[in-house]
């Protein structure tokens, strides 16, 4: 029997069926013996394959105490498409996979209540890059900035439009329909997110949960406030699940992350996963530049005339520098 991976508690994994069924399942053990180093080897949106318990008429059947008893494992999984994946925050020589198999990314945002770092939004593009998985960048909480916050939130959106990313500014608590209608924010992302896959990430705090809760009617999906203390968010996602989308669709929520450690990522391939530097890079005098101190370098000079964003290119050299053991290691 063959389904898709829908919810990971992390100890057990829910599996609709092709039969439109879903069921409970638990791993093998040999799936972390396989060299997958990751926390997770099982991921929401993996296609899998299901061993199911012998029944009394020598067919197969997935009864509810068999479920609690662990009677279903996922035996197979199948080549993925993509996968968003990042160092794990425990273990520097593991990974965690966020989802499998998606068709986007939505990555909120937010200049303020708490503030979304670019080096956060970098890190995650550039793995988005490296499998080629599109991103746009949701800017929500808009109806709590001020206007030199606004200015500045303008200011990110032109910075990531022009490099390519699209980007929407929000206010996920004042999606409601007005008189009957739906307001031109809800519309847009309704018109994104329509028959795909869609990964919701973020740090947490954003309102990755609230803004889920709006498109979706019914889910009630758990909020919280923010630290007055700290400005930072607070984790109310505790595993990963696949909701329907009423419009067609689905959308992944995942629990709110505070950094992004890249994983499996050569210095050489590095500038490739960040468009503006790669562009400039084709001019450099040699093939096997760096971007950080060679003669002729047109990265440097692109840099030097601002045609490339010092925090974006500052977001690039942090990641050159990822191979030293212990940095960021705090920062998952």
């Amino acid at each position: 029997m063959k389904g898709l991976v829908i919810k990971n508690t992390g100890s057990w994994y829910t599996v609709l069926t092709d039969d439109g069924d879903t069921i409970d399942c638990k791993i093998k053990g040999k799936f972390r013996l396989k060299g997958i180093r990751s926390t997770n080897p099982v991921a929401v949106g993996d296609r899998v394959s299901l061993s199911l318990p012998p029944s009394s008429d020598g067919g197969f059947s997935a009864t509810t105490d068999q479920r609690t008893a662990g009677g279903v494992f996922i035996t197979e999984i199948e080549d993925r498409r993509n996968y968003v994946i990042r160092k794990s925050s425990n273990l520097s020589k593991q990974s965690h996979i966020l989802a499998a198999n998606v068709d986007q990314v939505f990555l909120i945002v937010t200049v303020n209540y708490p503030e979304t770092s670019t080096t956060f939004i970098d890190r995650f593009l550039a793995s988005a890059e490296a499998y080629r998985i599109p991103v746009v960048l949701i800017f929500n909480k808009t109806d709590l900035l001020s206007p030199e916050e606004l200015h500045y939130q303008e200011m990110m959106m032109t910075l990531y439009d022009n490099i390519g990313y699209q980007c929407v500014a929000i206010s996920a608590k004042e999606l409601e329909e007005e008189r009957g209608e739906r307001k031109e924010e809800r519309v847009k992302l309704e018109e994104l997110l329509k028959d795909k896959i869609t990964l919701f990430s973020g740090n947490s705090g954003v309102g990755k949960s609230t803004l889920l809760n709006k498109l979706i009617p019914g889910v009630e999906l758990r909020t919280a406030e923010i630290s007055d203390a700290h400005n930072t968010g607070m984790h109310t996602t505790t595993f990963s699940e696949m909701l329907r989308l009423p419009f067609g669709g689905w959308a992944i929520d995942t629990p709110g992350i505070k950094g992004f450690g890249t994983f499996d990522m050569e210095p050489e391939e590095l500038s490739g996963y960040f468009r503006e530097i790669f562009h400039f890079s084709k001019d450099c005098r040699f093939s096997n530049c760096t971007h950080t101190h060679e003669p002729g370098c047109a990265v440097l000079k692109a840099v030097e005339e601002h045609y490339i964003a010092q925090s974006r290119y500052q977001s690039y050299l942090s990641m050159l520098e990822d191979k030293e053991e212990s940095k960021y290691r705090e920062a998952f």
